[in-house]
């Protein structure tokens, strides 16, 4: 397959958080020409399990082995690189999305208690963050963690538990924020999306993805020196609910299956999962070329021609 490259240019609207004032800024990548360039589109995603309830925030550790959550059992799994698929952690907090840092523990929204935990390789649980000023946080959804500094960011929109006995947030707003290294409490980075959801980094920690998916829609944003957020743009008009990104900064979003854009926010391919949603994805495998994704009571595998940056 010979693949044609063409240089584009798109222009987004962005918003300055703290005026409220509005800007335009230009996001620039060459682009392929066809989904062939991101996967054989003979191929259809293969089917590994539909097991479980509800699964969840695959992510992946060194080695290429993801693991994943069953949400509404209350358990992490882990897929291992030769496929083999076993219970990596009952008791799991609701974990929902999940991110390794650098160090190898997975970083977990676990929500059961509205917490931000590490799990250490052992199962070694740390609750990062427990509240908010003493007041619980709407629930963590989603996290990325920029492996060049240490620093942590999360999506906290309000979905209402079936396993909460509270009926209603107890802060007001769905916002993104920051936890930087050492500290306990998260600051707000963004408070301007509607309920910021699916959230991921380049490789380099200079921009961070959120989708913010009650407006369907999804942002790019710089990340400052000091954790900080700015120059938000407009990326695509399309939220999500997980997000990943491949070593040549093209973003893949979930919900009706899997939809692949450039950097410059182009959309390069749709592929089909059979599923009712298509919650995450990662890249995984010894290579990361193995597009991991969590659908609704299953889990699939799809080889790509990328390869993931965690």
């Amino acid at each position: 397959m010979k693949n044609i490259l063409t240089a584009a240019v798109v222009m987004a609207l962005g918003y300055t958080a703290t005026s409220g004032k509005y800007h335009t800024v230009k996001l620039n990548s060459a682009e392929p020409d066809s989904a062939n360039y991101i996967y054989d589109t003979t191929v259809r995603a293969k089917l590994i399990s539909n097991q479980f309830s509800f699964t969840e925030g695959p992510a992946t550790d060194k080695k290429g082995n993801v693991f994943f959550t069953d949400q509404p059992n209350n358990q992490i799994w882990k897929y291992s690189t030769d496929g083999k698929l076993t219970l990596f952690m009952a008791s799991a907090g609701r974990s929902n999305g999940m991110y390794f840092d650098k160090k190898g523990n997975l970083i977990s929204c676990a929500d059961e208690h509205d917490q931000l935990w590490s799990i250490s390789p052992d199962k070694k649980v740390t609750v990062l963050v427990a509240n908010l000023d003493g007041k619980l946080l709407n629930g963590p959804n989603d996290v990325w963690v920029n492996r060049k500094t240490g620093g942590i960011y999360f999506t906290d929109p309000y979905y209402q538990r079936d396993y909460w006995t509270r009926k209603q947030p107890d802060i007001d707003g769905q916002k993104v924020y920051y936890l930087a290294p050492g500290s306990k409490v998260p600051v707000v980075v963004s408070d301007q999306l509607k309920k910021p959801n699916g959230i991921t980094g380049t490789a380099d920690g200079k921009y961070l993805y959120v989708a913010d998916i009650g407006a369907n829609k999804t942002y790019r944003f710089e990340v400052q020196a000091d954790g900080t957020l700015s120059q938000p743009a407009l990326y695509v008009n399309q939220g999500s609910d997980g997000m990943t990104i491949d070593n040549r900064g093209n973003i893949y979003l979930s919900g009706k299956g899997v939809t692949v854009y450039s950097s410059a926010g182009t959309k390069l391919a749709h592929i089909d999962i059979p599923e009712p949603w298509t919650a995450n994805l990662c890249f995984a495998g010894k290579n990361k070329d193995i597009l991991f994704i969590t659908a609704s009571k299953a889990i699939y595998i799809l080889k790509t021609k990328m390869k993931g940056i965690e």
